[in-house]
């Protein structure tokens, strides 16, 4: 018979149920208990807590994301935690509008109907679903499909579409020279009726409702599938609040989209598009900003007068984060209405975060 422990969290008094062999953030996601995670594979450190009572055992992971010091000072992640006895953790970070609009990840079936070539690089694919999933604009997936040759492939993905669309999802994919998943599109290997299994949903970077002031949309490469589903959930909600959306790109010919995004432009003219090169150097006909996005993006805002008192949404590599946060955090953008999602390529046969 297999053993339950209770988990009890503070400071927000919530208490969980842990089955022995599960760990404590898929035990929480399992309860429909939206915690703080990213990789969920001990990489990232989203998920670290203390432990205050009981004891743990932690499954393999990475010391950037706990250090020796931290795990002997009580440290621990919730996504590489196997409880042994019941157990109290206090979280040191959570985010209660998180906790309130949770949602329980459930196993949902389907099969590829879209197959396309945004860019060289850029895929984009559709998966219709037998029964509908609920999410939120900005959330992820884990999708499991079996290749050709009978490999089971397991990939994170964040929907490009939105909520309402909630049976028929649609990805937008980068394609890595080892990507698993991304080359058996090309390849054959995944083709348009394969049957998959979508489990869901992830993640904490979603549009937030009800707010004031400007919204920052930054993106790069696949960070526009999130991106474009927390813009054009926003453009439903039919709040009037002025929006400027930067996406970095390498050359022109890696931008895509341009068109639905000058149509939505011009009928909604409080949204500002500001695509940017790092590789525009030798290209006269570009009339568009020049460098990395993170430079622009603190150069527009400080042009624009924009401190704080809104939402920053971004979505792309961990480079473009990591020297994104802190022109966020010089401009006064309140951490609590700062969201990211770090999109991490990976080759390995477990399921990491590989938009």
């Amino acid at each position: 018979m297999t053993e339950t422990y209770t988990v009890r969290l503070e400071p927000v008094g919530v208490d969980l149920e842990v089955e022995e062999g599960e760990t404590i953030l898929n035990a929480a996601f399992r309860q429909g208990i939206s915690l703080p995670h990213g990789c969920k594979e001990g990489q990232c450190s989203a998920c670290k807590c203390n432990l205050m009572e009981g004891e743990v055992d932690l499954l393999k992971y990475s010391t950037f994301a706990l250090s020796d010091g931290e795990r002997e000072n009580g440290g621990i992640l919730l996504c590489r935690s196997l409880a042994l006895d019941d157990l109290t953790i206090e979280l040191l970070n959570f985010d209660e509008e998180l906790l309130s609009k949770s949602i329980a990840v459930k196993d949902f079936q389907g099969r590829i109907t879209r197959k396309e070539n945004l860019t060289h690089d850029i895929r984009a694919i559709e998966i219709d679903l037998a029964t509908p999933i609920k999410f939120w604009a900005g959330q992820y997936v884990d999708i499991t499909v079996r290749t050709k040759e009978g490999e089971t492939v397991t990939r994170s993905f964040s929907m490009a579409n939105t909520p309402d669309e909630a049976q028929k999802l649609r990805f937008i994919i980068k394609k890595y020279p080892d990507g698993r998943f991304s080359n058996e599109l090309d390849a054959g290997g995944i083709e348009i009726g394969a049957d998959v299994t979508v489990r869901g949903p992830f993640g904490g970077c979603f549009r937030r409702e009800d707010r004031t002031g400007p919204i920052v949309l930054v993106a790069a490469g696949s960070g526009m599938s999130p991106i474009w589903s927390i813009l054009h959930d926003h453009i439903a909600s039919g709040e009037d609040r002025p929006v400027y959306f930067f996406y970095g790109a390498r050359t022109q010919g890696d931008l895509f989209y341009l068109d639905e995004i000058a149509a939505i432009t011009a009928a909604h003219p409080e949204i500002a598009f500001i695509p940017v090169l790092s590789h525009a150097d030798d290209d006269a006909s570009w009339q568009g900003a020049r460098g990395f996005v993170h430079e622009v993006v603190q150069t527009e805002l400080r042009r624009l007068g924009i401190e704080g008192d809104g939402d920053a949404y971004a979505c792309g590599p961990p480079p473009m984060i990591d020297a994104l946060s802190p022109v966020l955090f010089m401009q006064d953008f309140d951490p609590d209405r700062t969201f990211y999602d770090k999109f991490t390529p990976s080759t390995a046969p477990v399921a990491l975060k590989a938009h």
